[in-house]
């Protein structure tokens, strides 16, 4: 089946995130929405089936877990990332945010920290801060040169900052927000550092059936038995299927004692008991047919990026695009602008009329990005850069 992602959906009534609080956190409501990290295409019709079939049963009560549930997991991460997840490994967690809280409150001492590495996903930092945990920041080197530039892991600073009290380190992998996918010996000499020290490490890899343009996705947990016995990974197929509003995410732990605390806390509290859609959705999303959904989603993202990669070298050339390895997320580089973060948020919501997640929200390093959604319909990524041009070059030429 050929899918059509360029079909416009309207999700006027949907009380959709992206665009029901625009005027909260924007000021003005007239924007094209490309911040948060859904898509803006069509959930797959086999998924949206699967729930219909279950609705038409129309008694909702309490539900056991099918028990192919774990087993369409394990079997979907073999097939993609060559890992080996022995379903006793796997439980169904109420998301990830809310699991990187729950790792937090079950396994870290009110007096223990955590490390991130930002610029990434803003949550890391807000979560355990809103836990009473001191956060530490382990920033990432920007690295030009090279095809594109990229970020890599800054070792030395993180054996600076790493005292006795750090005991969990929260990893973007594939990376938000600049799509990195990280390779084995980065993710083999992380795990050797935190396995010494004693440092837990969540692999947070919400993004790893995203990745393109031929890179590969790499389960920390498989690089070495040193990653296994220190690392808890969160997964979910919401990204990549489109279905972030049924939650649907899971944990792995091949470590037993680990899992044994984790998951005997998650049981006493029944945060490890799934939502009634949510395996079905799952179940659903990894199938052949998901596969075939998943392979035609990120050709058409892929050929996205290169939209936006070609307009802004040829019609908006201080704006420097990196290319994504994994996600439908461009990490916009603004900097050669000279504006002040304020006068870029200005450029963006007020003159080109555009919500997109500020650089800044990310943490150190993203001053000057700006973090932009391609996972939208071409016509709407091509309405958002002639706005954002028409805004840069009147900005320019009050500057003249």
């Amino acid at each position: 089946m050929t899918y059509d992602f360029d079909k416009p959906v309207s999700r006027s009534g949907s009380g959709d995130l992206k665009h029901g609080v625009l005027k909260e956190r924007y000021g003005r409501d007239d924007l094209l929405a490309l911040w948060v990290a859904d898509m803006d295409f069509e959930t797959a019709p086999f998924i949206t089936e699967a729930l219909r079939r279950r609705l038409d049963h129309s008694l909702y009560g309490y539900t056991v877990t099918p028990p192919d549930f774990f087993p369409a997991i394990s079997r979907w991460i073999a097939d993609h990332h060559q890992w080996q997840v022995r379903q006793e490994w796997l439980t169904f967690i109420p998301g990830i945010v809310k699991g990187i809280g729950m790792v937090v409150n079950a396994l870290l001492g009110k007096d223990e920290k955590v490390i991130i590495q930002p610029p990434v996903y803003h949550p890391f930092r807000l979560t355990p801060e809103g836990n009473q945990r001191t956060v530490v920041w382990n920033p990432l080197r920007y690295v030009e040169g090279g095809e594109q530039p990229t970020y890599e892991m800054d070792f030395e600073q993180l054996a600076q900052v790493a005292d006795d009290k750090c005991r969990l380190l929260i990893l973007s992998n594939p990376h938000n927000p600049a799509g990195i996918v990280w390779s084995a010996d980065t993710l083999r000499r992380l795990a050797h550092f935190c396995h010494e020290r004693g440092i837990l490490v969540i692999s947070d890899e919400i993004h790893c059936d995203m990745a393109l343009f031929g890179h590969r996705h790499v389960p920390f947990a498989s690089v070495s038995d040193e990653a296994a016995a220190c690392s808890i990974t969160f997964g979910a197929p919401s990204k990549t299927f489109n279905i972030a509003g049924i939650v649907s995410s899971y944990a792995i732990v091949p470590n037993p004692e680990l899992r044994s605390r984790f998951y005997t806390w998650l049981q006493a509290n029944e945060f490890d008991e799934p939502t009634l859609f949510a395996p079905i959705a799952t179940m659903a999303a990894f199938s052949a047919e998901g596969e075939e959904w998943r392979r035609q989603m990120l050709d058409y993202v892929e050929q996205n990026v290169l939209f936006v990669e070609d307009y802004c070298r040829r019609l908006l050339p201080a704006i420097r695009p990196m290319r994504p390895q994994a996600s439908f997320l461009v990490w916009l580089d603004c900097r050669q602008l000279g504006l002040t973060h304020e006068q870029l948020n200005d450029l963006f919501v007020n003159r080109a009329r555009l919500a997109l997640n500020d650089g800044e929200m990310f943490g150190p390093g993203g001053q000057g990005f700006m973090r932009m959604n391609v996972g939208t319909q071409r016509a709407v990524l091509e309405e958002a850069l002639e706005r954002l041009r028409q805004a840069v070059d009147a900005v320019c030429s009050s500057k003249a």
